[in-house]
C-alpha cells in the first residue's frame, strides 16, 4: 500500500516536474504584483463607477424641471438688430399640428429609419448605439459624434443648451428617463414630429409639408416623404430650393436606410431615388411661406446657427443679439429697388456690408426684391470674382513677402500662361513695358497680375487668400485674374477686403453677436476670434493703391467727394467653349463686381444675371451696377459721419523716385518731373542712392548782345549761357549760329564752343537778325534770339557859319583852302548838277549845293521828294 501510494506522490511530484519545465519557471513574486494590480484596477474602476455615479447624480439634481407647454409647443425666439429692437420672432407663426394617430406610418418609418431606429426598445438612452459613439469619440475627440435618440432630441431642443459637455448630457439622459417614464412612446414621437425645425421659421413636419409640397401628409410619396425626413439634421442646409443638390442627395441616404431597415424594398428605393428633387417642389408663386422683415438678413442669422449647430435654439425662447443696422439695411434694400439703375428687370444683383474694423454684417441685400422664398445672391450665389481678387492672390502677396515698394517695376509684354503656348491678353489688346506695380493694379493689368502671381509661388499666394477667408486650395495661374474654378459670395469677399481697411485684421463676416437664453443671465458669444492676415504695411500699401483706382482707374463711378475710399472693380469672362455653344461675342462677360471700403464700412457687389449663360448686355449701365450701388449705399450710411481716413502706420515710409530705376534709386535734381513718383516703402527699405544727375534739357543762351563795329563793318555777337547744376557733364557745350538778313531764311552760320562770334562784311540800312542754340549731344535749347539795324553810312554836310572871313560855308577852316566836300570856296552859288540829293539843311543861295556822291532813295526822306531819276 505504502509503494503504491510512493508510487502515485512521486508520479505528481514527477509530472508537476515536468509542466513546470514546459512552462518555465515563475518566482512567487511576480504572481503576488499581477493579482495586486488586477486588485488595484478593480479597485479604482469600482471608485470611478461610484464617482462617475455621483457625478451623474449631482449634474441630474441641477436638472430643469419637465415643462409640458415647452414639450409641445416652440417659444417664440426675438431676433434683435444693433439696437436693441426686435425685427422678427422666430416660430411666432401658426403651424400645422399633426396628432399621432394621423401620421401615416410611411412618414413614421422613414423617420425612425433616419432618427431613431430603436426608438420604441429603449428608455430614452440607446446604449447600444452609445457604445459605438464612445468609440467614436475615443477616436476623434468627445462629442465628434452622438448618439442621440428622438427623446433626447425632445430634450434637448425643449430645455438645455446646446453644449458638448458632461453636463449636458447627464442632464440629457436624466430627464430623457424622466420624458420616457412620464409620457407613452406615441406622444414623445408626436412632441419631436410637431415641434422640429425643417428650415427657416418653418417648423413641423407637417407644416413643412404644406409649404414644399402644397399637400397633406397623407398625400405624400415616397420621395416626398425621405426628403422631409432628412431635412431636420441640417435644416437650412438640406431646403431643397436653395441647395436642391444637397437635398437630393440626403433624400437618397434616407432611402437607403428605410431599406436597410427594412422599411421598402429595394426596387422601391432605386425608383424613388430616380425622382428629380426639382420635379416635386411648388413654384415660387404657389408657396405661402410667412414673411418677415428684412428676409434676406434672417437667411445668415439662421445659417450662422445652423453652422453651430444650434438651430434648435430658435425654438427655446432666445434672444439672439443680430448686427443688423437698419439704417443701412433699408439703404441697401432701396438701391436694389432702383429699377433705374439695373439694364432691365432681370438683371439680378446683391450686395453686403461689413463693418470694416469688427467684421459684423450690418446689413445684406439678398437680390431684387427678395422675399426670402428664393435663391440668396449675397449668401448662398458664388461667382468667380473677376480682377477684383487681383490685389489679394498677386500684390498684396508680393508686399507681404517680398516688402515690394508701390513703385517697384514690373513689366506688361507679351506673355504666355507657364508652361503653354497660351497667350495673356489684358482688356485693351495693348502692353504698356515698363510700369509700377502701383500703376499695373489701378490700371487691373491681367499681365503682371500673373506674372506677379507666379513669383509669389502658389504657396504664398494662397496663404495670403486663406488668411482673409477665402478657401483656396489647389491654385494655377488663371486665378491671379479671377478665373478657373473658385467661386465667392458678397460675404466672403466683403470679409476678404475690409481687412486691407482694417491694419491687416481679419475678422469672419458675421450676423450673430451673442445668443441670451431665458433666464436672461447667461449668454453664448458668437462673435468669431480676430486673425492678423497680414502685416498693417501690406494693408496700407495695398490700400494706397486702391485709392488710385477711385480717383483714376476703373472705379471712378463709385467714387464719393469728402470720403477716403479704397476698392478694385471686377468682370469675369465666359470660357470659349460657351461662347461658341451660346453663339456670343467674346466681350460677352457674366459677371460684374465692385468691392470698396472704408474705414467705418466694407460693401462687395456683384451684377449679373440668375441665369450663369444670360450675359451682361450693356457696358454703361449693365457693367456699372456694382458701382452705382456701391456710391448709392455708401452715402447713404456715410452721411452725417465724421469718417475718418486711412492712417498711414509707422511701418511704411515715403520717398521720391525715379521711375524706371531698377533697383529703385531717389530722385535726383535732373530727375524730370514726369518721371518723380512719391512712393511707399516698407520702413528699412527706401533707397538711400541717388539716381545719375543726367541733363535732360539746356537752358537757351542769355544776355545776347550785338554790336555793330563801323571800323571793321563787322557785327560782334557775345552772350552767356547757365551751364547744368550737375557734378560731371558727359560731353562739350555747343553753340550753333544762325542769321538772316531783312526778314530772309534763317542759315546756319557756324557752331562754335566760345561765347562771342564775329559777324563781318555786312551792308549798311539792312535788318540783320540772329538765332544761337545751345547743344549737348542730342539735347538742344531754345533759341534765343536778337536783332540788329545797321544805319546808312552818309557823310556829314558841314554847318554853314555867316561869320566866316571868306563869306563861305564853314568847313571848320580860315586857311582859304577849298572845303573838304570839294565845292569851290569862291563864294558863288555854282551849279553842281542834279545829284538826286535832298539835304535837310541848306545853305543860303549863295552857298553852293554838296554834292557827295551819294544817292537818296529813301522815300521817307524829310520833304518827301527823291531825286529826278534815283541815280548818281
Amino acid at each position: 500500500m505504502s509503494d503504491h501510494i510512493n508510487s502515485r506522490t512521486g508520479r505528481r511530484e514527477k509530472d508537476k516536474a515536468e509542466r513546470s519545465n514546459k512552462k518555465g519557471n515563475k518566482p512567487k513574486g511576480i504572481k503576488s504584483i499581477i493579482k495586486k494590480i488586477f486588485l488595484v484596477l478593480v479597485l479604482i474602476g469600482f471608485a470611478g463607477l461610484l464617482g462617475g455615479a455621483g457625478l451623474f447624480a449631482f449634474y441630474a439634481s441641477s436638472a430643469p424641471d419637465l415643462d409640458e407647454s415647452l414639450l409641445k409647443d416652440p417659444l417664440s425666439s426675438d431676433l434683435l438688430d444693433i439696437n436693441g429692437n426686435v425685427f422678427m420672432k422666430s416660430g411666432a407663426e401658426k403651424r400645422e399640428f399633426v396628432p399621432y394617430a394621423e401620421i401615416p406610418q410611411s412618414v413614421k418609418d422613414a423617420i425612425l429609419a433616419t432618427e431613431d431606429v430603436r426608438f420604441y426598445k429603449h428608455h430614452g438612452m440607446d446604449f447600444w448605439r452609445l457604445g459605438g459613439a464612445v468609440i467614436a469619440n475615443f477616436r476623434s475627440g468627445f462629442g465628434s459624434q452622438g448618439a442621440s435618440t428622438l427623446t433626447q432630441q425632445v430634450i434637448k431642443n425643449s430645455f438645455l443648451k446646446d453644449e458638448k459637455t458632461l453636463k449636458r448630457k447627464a442632464q440629457e439622459a436624466w430627464l430623457a428617463f424622466q420624458l420616457e417614464r412620464k409620457y407613452e412612446k406615441e406622444e414623445i414621437f408626436e412632441m419631436y414630429f410637431n415641434k422640429i425645425l425643417m428650415s427657416g421659421n418653418t417648423y413641423g413636419i407637417g407644416t413643412a409639408s404644406k409649404e414644399i409640397f402644397g399637400k397633406s401628409l397623407k398625400e405624400l410619396e415616397l420621395p416626398e416623404i425621405a426628403l422631409l425626413a432628412g431635412m431636420p439634421q441640417s435644416p437650412n442646409g438640406y431646403n431643397p430650393y436653395k441647395n436642391p443638390e444637397r437635398a437630393e442627395k440626403r433624400r437618397n441616404i434616407v432611402l437607403g436606410l428605410m431599406y436597410q431597415h427594412k422599411k421598402i424594398t429595394k426596387a422601391e428605393m432605386e425608383s424613388a431615388k430616380l425622382v428629380p428633387i426639382t420635379s416635386l417642389l411648388l413654384s415660387e408663386e404657389k408657396r405661402q411661406v410667412s414673411k418677415t422683415k428684412y428676409p434676406a438678413y434672417v437667411d445668415l442669422v439662421l445659417a450662422e446657427l445652423e453652422e453651430a449647430n444650434l438651430s434648435h435654439l430658435l425654438s427655446e425662447g432666445v434672444k439672439i443679439q443680430t448686427s443688423l443696422d437698419p439704417k443701412a439695411q433699408q439703404a441697401v434694400e432701396n438701391a436694389l429697388s432702383t429699377s433705374d439703375l439695373f439694364e432691365s428687370d432681370d438683371m439680378q444683383a446683391a450686395m453686403t456690408v461689413v463693418n470694416t474694423q469688427t467684421g459684423a454684417i450690418a446689413a445684406v441685400g439678398g437680390g431684387r426684391n427678395y422675399s426670402g422664398l428664393d435663391w440668396n445672391f449675397a449668401s448662398d450665389q458664388k461667382r468667380q470674382p473677376g480682377s477684383t481678387i487681383k490685389p489679394i492672390l498677386s500684390f498684396g502677396p508680393a508686399i507681404e513677402n517680398f516688402s515690394w515698394s508701390t513703385g517697384y517695376t514690373t513689366v506688361d509684354e507679351p506673355y504666355n500662361y507657364k508652361g503653354t503656348n497660351q497667350a495673356i491678353r489684358n482688356v485693351d489688346g495693348k502692353f504698356l513695358g515698363s510700369i509700377s506695380i502701383r500703376d499695373a493694379l489701378y490700371k487691373s493689368r491681367n499681365i503682371p497680375a500673373i506674372k506677379i502671381f507666379e513669383e509669389v509661388g502658389t504657396q504664398k499666394a494662397g496663404d495670403f487668400a486663406r488668411n482673409l477667408g477665402l478657401p483656396y486650395d489647389k491654385l494655377n495661374s488663371s486665378n491671379a485674374i479671377g478665373g478657373g474654378e473658385y467661386d465667392f459670395s458678397t460675404v466672403q469677399m466683403a470679409g476678404a477686403f475690409s481687412a486691407f481697411g482694417n491694419n491687416g485684421i481679419y475678422t469672419k463676416p458675421h450676423a450673430i453677436q451673442k445668443i441670451i437664453f431665458r433666464d436672461g443671465t447667461s449668454e453664448q458669444k458668437m462673435t468669431p476670434e480676430s486673425i492678423i492676415a497680414m502685416k498693417d504695411s501690406t494693408a496700407y500699401m495695398v490700400t494706397d493703391i486702391l485709392r488710385d483706382v477711385m480717383s483714376l482707374g476703373s472705379g471712378q463711378r463709385a467714387n464719393i467727394s469728402g470720403l477716403d475710399i479704397a476698392g478694385k472693380t471686377g468682370t469675369t469672362n465666359y470660357p470659349s467653349d460657351i461662347i461658341k455653344k451660346n453663339g456670343m461675342k467674346n466681350t460677352d462677360v457674366p459677371d460684374s463686381w465692385f468691392a470698396g471700403y472704408t474705414t467705418d464700412y466694407t460693401i462687395a457687389v456683384w451684377g449679373g444675371y440668375e441665369k450663369y449663360t444670360t450675359p451682361i448686355q450693356t457696358y454703361d449701365k449693365g457693367r456699372h451696377v456694382p458701382q452705382n450701388l456701391f456710391k448709392m449705399v455708401m452715402s447713404d450710411i456715410s452721411a452725417g459721419k465724421n469718417t475718418a481716413r486711412f492712417q498711414k502706420p509707422n511701418t511704411v515710409e515715403e520717398a521720391t523716385i525715379e521711375f524706371g530705376t531698377n533697383p529703385l534709386l531717389l530722385a535726383s535734381s535732373t530727375t524730370p518731373d514726369n518721371l518723380k513718383r512719391t512712393e511707399l516703402f516698407v520702413k528699412g527699405t527706401a533707397p538711400t542712392e541717388m539716381a545719375k544727375e543726367e541733363i535732360t534739357e539746356l537752358e537757351a543762351p542769355n544776355n545776347v548782345t550785338a554790336l555793330h563795329d563801323v571800323d571793321t563793318n563787322s557785327i560782334t555777337l557775345n552772350w552767356e549761357h547757365n551751364a547744368p547744376d550737375v557734378e560731371e557733364i558727359d560731353g562739350i557745350i555747343e553753340f550753333t549760329v544762325f542769321a538772316n538778313a531783312d526778314g530772309g531764311e534763317m542759315k546756319e552760320m557756324t557752331t562754335t564752343q566760345d561765347l562771342s562770334l564775329s559777324f563781318p562784311g555786312v551792308e549798311p540800312g539792312r535788318l540783320y537778325s540772329f538765332s544761337i542754340i545751345a547743344k549737348l549731344g542730342e539735347l538742344e535749347s531754345p533759341p534765343a534770339t536778337t536783332s540788329l539795324q545797321i544805319e546808312d553810312l552818309e557823310e556829314e554836310i558841314p554847318e554853314w557859319d555867316p561869320n566866316d572871313n571868306n563869306g563861305n560855308p564853314d568847313d571848320g577852316s580860315d586857311d582859304g583852302q577849298p572845303n573838304d566836300n570839294g565845292n569851290d570856296n569862291n563864294g558863288n552859288n555854282g551849279n553842281n548838277g542834279n545829284n538826286g540829293n535832298d539835304n535837310t539843311e541848306t545853305p543860303p543861295d549863295d552857298t553852293p549845293p554838296v554834292d557827295d556822291g551819294t544817292t537818296n532813295t529813301d522815300p521817307g526822306d524829310s520833304d518827301g521828294t527823291t531825286s529826278d531819276n534815283g541815280t548818281p
